[in-house]
């Protein structure tokens, strides 16, 4: 048995409209930091298509599609606050500065379209997960969901400890290392792969569940390795608090700090 392909192709299919119709408001704005505040709603958006497209109505597939809605509309609502109304970001701009004339057609193709793609990626162990019709809820939904939410908490409480830090005129120029920061560098990066390995072990519930592992790993390795860590950190390198903050603190996975 495989997985619901129809719906899985028409999920691609709405995700590359979605993308594009972002991409056109960007051009409008003059901002393809949209991109960013669009992300966690394209994933409610295209888990909610999906499970009322498939119809079946499991208590798997509404749990799983909570699970995405939570973290969506908090993901959404958090960056639309933190960015509206702000000048493009700097690594969007950097990249407009460096396309020129090209700019339009390489953020099509390199942003919003690969976006498009990663997102596809992503979310697939949901999809498969509305596409089954099996009933019942077992140990490693229950697993999933409780990993699920140990990310969560990290995304959230991590991104109110450092708008609360950030707020404070006195801590300009400083380094957060604190609450969840005194263990990770980045809290709410670990805390979104940690979500996606949850719902992956949702997924392995059902038949062809386990090729959703491509999600987990690819959110993991962009983050830790591409678009996250390093592109956050590389503009932090010139400040001497955080290469000392760096040398004692994880970069992604929480322990205990390094004794000075």
């Amino acid at each position: 048995m495989t997985p619901g392909w129809s719906i899985i192709g028409w999920s691609a299919a709405l995700i590359a409209g979605y993308f594009t119709a972002l991409f056109l408001l960007a051009q409008w704005r003059r901002d393809n930091s949209i991109v960013d505040m669009g992300w966690g709603l394209g994933f409610v958006i295209v888990t909610t298509f999906a499970f009322f497209t498939a119809g079946h109505y499991t208590l798997r597939a509404g749990l799983t599609l909570a699970a995405v809605a939570v973290w969506g509309l908090r993901l959404a609502y958090h960056i639309v606050k933190r960015n509206w109304g702000r000048p493009e970001d700097f690594r969007y701009a950097k990249w407009r500065a460096e396309w020129g004339r090209w700019v339009v057609p390489r953020a099509f193709l390199q942003v919003f379209m690969l976006q498009a793609a990663v997102m596809m990626i992503v979310v697939y162990p949901v999809l498969i997960v509305q596409a089954s019709p099996k009933p019942g809820l077992g140990g490693l939904e229950i697993a999933g969901l409780l990993v699920w939410s140990v990310g969560f908490l990290f995304e959230v409480v991590g991104d109110l400890q450092l708008r609360t830090f950030k707020e404070s005129p006195e801590n300009k120029g400083k380094v957060l290392s604190t609450g969840l920061w005194r263990y990770t560098r980045h809290p709410n990066y670990f805390g979104e792969a940690t979500m996606w390995w949850g719902l992956f072990l949702v997924a392995l519930a059902v038949p062809w569940g386990w090729t959703g592992i491509v999600s987990p790993l690819t959110i993991t390795l962009l983050l830790r390795f591409v678009s996250g860590v390093p592109m956050l950190e590389k503009k932090m390198q010139d400040n001497p608090g955080f290469q000392e903050y760096a040398r004692r603190t994880n970069a992604f996975v929480p322990w205990f700090p390094k004794r000075s």
